[in-house]
């Protein structure tokens, strides 16, 4: 085996899938280095759903060959299930149940020791810790993601698939799950993205995947990616805040507490300020 097969959690060649007569992969091939975030970029339709899938043993390729962990997929999956957990575009959460119950329940559903332990430690992780004790239904969106990705985690596969994971998130929601993506490549979790948001993939991915009419069309890091543009021009230009800027300067930028957040009137009048960009 050579060592560029034992550094890649993830290793897809030639993957081919149609449905009737409309071929959705048209032979997608893309490594995906142990401990990485891997973004796959593409418009809805693109395929990028039909591939987790087919990673994850939910559905059989047509053609070609894919391994996780040096398992293959269509040949081990066992193995490969033991080493990866799937969260979909929506989260897989009890809204009967608290969040602290949610976590013991797949403890328990895996059949591991300490299950309370397991739950609470993760509540810690992913700050949930203040609404252990709450129902689900009562979270926020961000906050139940939180709990759907925590959940995932259990049992501590190498390897998290993660579907459109901020997909009718609100932007504050959507920092909070960036961070806590962030959080698990940074402990060594191997996380394949599937996204149609460009700023999401430049924020969190080391190498970003094109996936366009079921082909892979560019694969790089942002900076490569970049440099297949002409070389940009300098301006100066008066740039007005986004949207999204003052959205999140009145709110705060904070995580969800079981209060509300106070608006920062300092970070509300700098983004109300319009100034030169160097």
């Amino acid at each position: 085996m050579t060592s560029a097969v034992q550094e890649s959690a993830i290793r897809v060649r030639g993957i081919v899938k149609s449905f009737k007569d409309v071929q959705v992969l048209r032979g997608v091939d893309f490594d995906v280095a142990r401990g990485s975030i891997f973004a796959l970029l593409g418009s809805n339709g693109a395929g990028k759903t039909t591939l987790v899938r087919i990673l994850s043993t939910l559905l059989k390729a047509d053609d070609g060959t894919a391994t996780i962990e040096s398992y293959d997929v269509a040949g081990q999956p066992l193995q490969v299930r033991e080493s990866i957990s799937l969260t979909g575009q929506f989260a897989a959460v009890d809204e009967v149940l608290t969040g602290r119950e949610n976590l013991i329940l797949v403890a328990r559903l895996r059949h591991l020791k300490q299950p309370d332990a397991i739950a609470d430690d993760l509540l810690t992780r992913f700050s949930l810790t203040d609404a252990a004790n709450r129902k689900a239904s009562t979270y926020s969106g961000g906050m139940r993601r939180r709990l759907d990705i925590a959940m995932s985690l259990i049992g501590n596969p190498p390897v998290i698939f993660l579907d459109e994971p901020t997909t009718g998130l609100d932007p504050q929601a959507r920092k909070e799950v960036w961070q806590t993506i962030r959080q698990l490549a940074d402990g060594g979790t191997t996380v394949l993205l599937t996204t149609q948001y460009l700023d999401e993939a430049e924020q969190l991915a080391d190498r970003i995947a094109i996936l366009h009419q079921g082909t892979i069309i560019q694969n790089g890091t942002l900076a490569e990616l970049k440099q297949l543009l002409p070389p940009t021009k300098i301006e100066y230009v008066e740039k007005q805040p986004t949207l999204e800027e003052v959205f999140l300067a009145l709110i705060g930028d904070r995580s969800d507490t079981d209060g509300d957040s106070t608006p920062s009137a300092e970070n509300a009048s700098e983004v109300a300020t319009t100034g030169k960009e160097s």
